[in-house]
This record gives C-alpha cells, sequence and structure tokens, in this order.
C-alpha cells in the first residue's frame, strides 16, 4: 500500500486528477493508456456502473504490467464495503461524493488516502477531526472558485481539490489555483462522453497533454 503522502505529491505535482468510467472494459483500458501517454500518473476510475468493479480489476492488472508507475484509484465509494473490496483488488486511494465516516474510519491509521466530497464547512470540518487531509470539493459548479477563497483561511492545514465545474481552458483552471487548490478534478470536461464513444483515445491523449501544460504553465507563475 503506497502512502498516501507519495499519493498526494503525485496528484499536486500534475495538478490535474482525471476521472472516468466506461461500461466497456476494453475502452476503459486504452482510455488508461491514453492519460498515462499524455503524462497523468494518478488516475480516478468511478465506481459508477455494474462493470466497474471487474473493469478496475482488469485496470489493475494491465498498470501493474505496463504502467508500474501509475496510482490508480477508485471514486464514487458509499460505504467501508465497497471501500474494502476495492482497496483488496489493488486501488492506490479512495474518494467520495461525500464525507463517508465509515471510509474515514477505515483508512485513518493506514497510509491509504481517502478524500471525500465536501460541499459546505459543516462538511470539511467533519472529515477534518476524521483525519482527512485532502478535500475534493464537490460540486465545484455548484461553489465556484469564490468559495474557495472564502474558506481557504479557516482551513490553512487541508489540501483541496474541486471536481465538477472545471473547465478545460486556462482561465477556468487558473480560477480554481488562485483560488487556493492543490489540484483539479476533471471528468467529461476532460475525458469527454463522445470521445469514449467514438474510441478517439488520441484526442483524450492530445487534451489531456494540452491541460498539462496549461496547469504546469499555472504552476511555473
Amino acid at each position: 500500500m503506497t502512502d498516501k503522502n507519495t499519493i498526494i505529491k503525485s496528484i499536486q505535482t500534475q495538478g490535474l486528477l482525471p476521472l472516468y468510467f466506461h461500461k466497456d472494459k476494453a475502452v476503459s483500458i486504452n482510455t488508461l493508456r491514453a492519460l498515462y501517454r499524455a503524462g497523468v500518473r494518478a488516475v480516478e476510475y468511478t465506481n459508477r456502473g455494474e462493470e466497474a468493479f471487474s473493469n478496475f480489476q482488469a485496470m489493475v492488472s494491465i498498470r501493474n504490467s505496463e504502467m508500474a508507475d501509475l496510482y490508480l484509484g477508485i471514486g464514487t465509494l458509499k460505504n467501508r464495503t465497497d471501500a474494502e473490496k476495492y482497496v483488496a483488488a489493488g486501488a492506490d486511494f479512495l474518494i467520495s461524493p461525500g464525507f463517508v465516516p465509515e471510509i474515514a474510519a477505515y483508512t485513518k491509521d493506514t497510509p491509504m488516502l481517502y478524500a471525500p466530497g465536501c460541499m459546505i464547512p459543516g462538511e470539511i470540518i467533519a472529515a477534518e477531526n476524521a483525519g482527512v487531509g485532502f478535500i475534493k470539493l464537490f460540486p465545484g459548479n455548484a461553489l465556484g472558485p469564490e468559495f474557495m477563497s472564502s474558506i481557504r483561511g479557516v482551513f490553512p492545514n487541508l489540501l483541496f481539490m474541486p471536481t465538477g465545474g472545471v473547465d478545460a481552458t486556462a482561465e477556468s483552471i487558473s480560477a480554481w489555483f488562485d483560488a487556493g487548490v492543490c489540484a483539479v478534478g476533471m471528468g467529461s470536461k476532460l475525458v469527454t462522453n463522445e470521445l469514449l464513444k467514438n474510441n478517439d483515445f488520441e484526442a483524450i491523449e492530445t487534451n489531456t497533454k494540452k491541460i498539462l501544460d496549461i496547469i504546469a504553465a499555472i504552476q511555473r507563475k
């Protein structure tokens, strides 16, 4: 099990956490390969369909054989049972759309990174008191960079990453980083449904490289 600080450093360094799900195993695997070729070294696969677990198992196998330096996490976790199942399958980190106390308790005294989704200060406080240090702001489109700016000083010891509401533009990404996030989570704005439908893995790779370049330029400022 990789230490959570190593995972966090990887996410911070690339400044981006791509996330996606597709029911087709081959599409899921080839998307992972495209993201890896683009330079991504941490990816979130989302637990959003009945095929998610078997797909994830296959992706872990491919990762182990082809992409040994890639961290592969699982998102959309809502209970400890699923968290334990995915950890046993090889998940490097765990993400949920809301704060799930039983997952926080499960990971608290382990090296495993757990990043819960939080929308209001009360949820962030509960997560922090449960030992969480990395917060997924969700849904980002309902909050906006202004929300991040307004709470940043209240939580100086936490790292934040918005998911949802981050557009694939320098303007949108810059606004979030200027507000104080350490990375941005990008799903359908990056790995679009159209690209997945058309099996356009080359475009996924190209678009991801562009986003990584935008973030690298922001981080150098």
